[in-house]
């Protein structure tokens, strides 16, 4: 008999209902769970998302009020401020309800608003600066512009400017009283009075009316996508238009402030705005000490009188009306005077001054622009032929290019001729004057045209032929840094004009290189002739012209520093180098005869034809010491005649100036005044 087992498979009933309930359990858990989600939910919605979606929902929106921002110093090499900004407060107002008087509820708020006003009045007149005419409730309701002529609705209302501070104890204890109230930071800008290297510093122009340079344009572009409202440009903002001011726009500039705002679809203030306030911009330190630019633009002023008033060569040089001047250190780079004269006072520009023609005239930098200062209305180039001061570069082509030796000896007749024979043009010396057997050396020294025109224009063409010739001469001007910009950063910086590179103007391959090695077919900037001369000193580097030795925040930090940077350099022989310092030596310089240094110098006088009249051009570069050069200079006077009598007396003037200051052996040596030189005058006879 087989036994009967019962089916295992089969769940228990009670089984089954414990399993029931388990899920029932879990049901409802996650059920409860979703509420709880749910209702935190709507409670962060309601509570905490709510006021800023009913904004959403009824159109409101945060408003950008921008507040100036506060530009950063331009500091002269002694600590001088050449640019400033000063700070002033100024009392805003926000309207915080409506006060028109063509709704109804501006109506009913119109007598609070007079009200406001009119303690508004009491406190200027009880704290503010008595000497200012007083205020009065008429001209607060104006500010105010209830009606909202001027402004929309949510944007502040300026009341006061130039707060004293009582008024502003007085208003910051009192908030309650006003409501809406903003005490707002402002600054203007000055500019040191004495006018000191004022189109270097260059200027400021509202923005509005800057767009016609191409990085200010670009940033009128991203204006309109910009998302930080501290590097919106405003249409009133004061920019940097030239000079310094530009070159060092994002830096000076700091960042704009702002009070956000709060509106409701009627362009009215629908909440407590909250300022964001400007930040402060960078202080900039040029290279400039204020002490040698400034005798350097009296040098240059007290010469031009000086050339209306005695003759020079036989006349008076009456139309010599501008003078440019660059001092620059040898050894640094840096620029400590850079002078286009006449000049003007930048504060004109700033202070809502009448722009007259003068000014406008005399805002071109001449020492780095083909349009100088006062040149701007007549037309005639700031920027001249270098005449003779090509020379000593003219002598190292020569050398380098195994043209001649150092010691090898030319018979100078007084003149040279270039063309076919029987129809040669004859060019002579200054004067005719004939050197007879001379040296490289002696060459530069007596300023020989036939030396440099048949040594080496001549002998170029023979070597390379015409047009290979000319690319050659162009090569070396280039590295000596003539017909390319100096570095110096300056916008607008010309490059100058290459005019040997026009050989059918010239005539021929030949006739352009002649002219050239005499200094007839370049014209350069006098920055460009700094620099040029600063290389021949340190024998080969070209050192980029420095016009700003730091930037500093507003707690004195330096954020950078700018040190000596050398461009390019070249190599000669040093024997070719002594060989053109030596001959550097232009004899009969009345301005220099009681100079204590032994100089390095060369003058030049360059012809220049203007409206059918050939003018005699001043060019005067030198160094010094000569063995141990501290300080090149460059000094140009268009119209001015010989170089010797118009542009070297501004160079000795400069020498002497940075002698003071600075010491060209690395001592000052400070003129003393009559009251010193009295009291020396006795303690020596009382020891006597």
């Amino acid at each position: 008999m087989i036994g009967f087992k019962p089916y295992k498979d089969v769940p228990d009933e009670s089984e089954i209902r414990r399993k029931f309930h388990g899920r029932i359990n879990i049901f409802f858990f996650s059920a409860f769970l979703i509420f709880c989600v749910i209702i935190v939910r709507m409670a962060i919605l309601q509570f905490v998302e709510g006021p800023e979606l009913a904004s959403q929902e009824t159109g409101g929106e945060q408003k950008h009020f921008p507040l100036q921002p506060i530009r950063g110093s331009i500091i002269d090499a002694s600590g001088t401020k050449l640019a400033y900004s000063t700070a002033s407060n100024s009392l805003y107002i926000t309207l915080m309800k409506d006060y028109s008087k063509k709704t109804d509820k501006g109506k009913e708020n119109r007598q609070e608003a007079e009200e406001m006003a009119k303690r508004l009045v009491h406190a200027f007149n009880k704290y503010g600066d008595p000497n200012l005419e007083p205020m009065t409730v008429k001209k607060v309701i104006e500010a105010l512009d209830l009606e909202y002529i001027k402004q929309h609705g949510y944007e502040p209302r300026r009341i006061k400017s130039d707060l004293t501070k009582e008024e502003i104890a007085y208003f910051m204890e009192n908030r309650a009283k006003f409501p809406g109230i903003q005490i707002v930071e402002e600054n203007a800008r000055h500019y040191d009075p004495d006018t000191v290297a004022v189109q270097t510093i260059g200027y400021l122009k509202k923005f509005r009316g800057s767009k016609d340079l191409k990085d200010y344009e670009a940033i009128d572009q991203s204006n309109k996508d910009q998302k930080n409202p501290g590097l919106i440009y405003t249409e009133e903002e004061w920019i940097g238009y030239d000079g310094l001011e530009r070159m060092f726009q994002e830096e000076l500039r700091g960042k704009s402030g702002y009070l956000s705002i709060p509106i409701n679809p009627q362009n009215m203030v629908d909440g407590v705005p909250t300022m964001v306030a400007p930040e402060k911009g960078l202080d900039i330190h040029t290279t400039i000490h204020k002490d040698i630019q400034l005798a350097t633009e009296q040098a240059i002023m007290d010469q031009l009188q000086y050339l209306h008033t005695h003759p020079v060569s036989g006349k008076l040089h009456k139309d010599a009306l501008t003078g440019y001047a660059v001092a620059m250190e040898v050894d640094t780079g840096h620029v400590v005077a850079m002078a286009s004269m006449p000049d003007y006072d930048s504060n004109v520009r700033v202070n809502g001054g009448k722009i007259t023609q003068d000014v406008v005239d005399s805002s071109g930098n001449g020492t780095i622009t083909i349009y100088g200062s006062g040149r701007s209305g007549n037309g005639f180039e700031s920027m001249i032929f270098l005449g003779s001061v090509i020379k000593p570069l003219t002598v190292l082509i020569g050398l380098n290019e195994g043209l001649f030796g150092i010691n090898d000896t030319y018979p100078d007749q007084g003149y040279a001729t270039i063309g076919r024979e029987g129809s040669e043009t004859r060019i002579s010396n200054s004067g005719g004057h004939r050197n007879g057997p001379i040296k490289p050396q002696l060459a530069i020294q007596q300023s020989s045209n036939a030396f440099m025109i048949d040594m080496i224009g001549k002998r170029l063409v023979n070597k390379y032929g015409g047009e290979k010739g000319v690319t050659v001469w162009d090569e070396y001007m280039e590295k000596f840094g003539l017909g390319v910009v100096t570095g110096s950063g300056l916008p607008n910086e010309h490059k100058g004009l290459k005019n040997y590179t026009d050989t059918k103007a010239a005539g021929s391959n030949l006739a352009a290189l002649a002219y050239a090695s005499f200094g007839q077919q370049g014209k350069y900037t006098p920055l460009q002739l700094a620099q040029y001369t600063v290389m021949l000193a340190n024998e080969g580097k070209r050192v980029k012209p420095q016009l700003v030795s730091k930037i500093t925040d507003q707690d004195g930090k330096i954020i950078k520093k700018f040190g000596r940077e050398v461009l390019n350099e070249v190599e000669f022989p040093k024997a070719y180098w002594q060989t053109v310092k030596r001959g550097m030596n232009t004899q009969g310089l009345a301005a220099f005869e009681d100079f204590k240094y032994d100089f390095a110098r060369k003058t030049g006088t360059s012809e220049q034809s203007y409206k059918g009249v050939n003018l005699d051009n001043g060019v005067f570069i030198a160094f010094a010491p000569r063995d141990n050069p501290k300080l090149a200079v460059a000094v140009v006077v268009p119209e001015g005649g010989f170089g010797s009598q118009s542009a070297a007396p501004i160079a000795r003037k400069i020498f002497d100036a940075y002698d003071e200051v600075y010491g060209l052996d690395g001592t000052p040596h400070p003129k003393k005044t009559d009251e010193q030189k009295d009291s020396t005058q006795d303690e020596t006879g009382d020891n006597e």
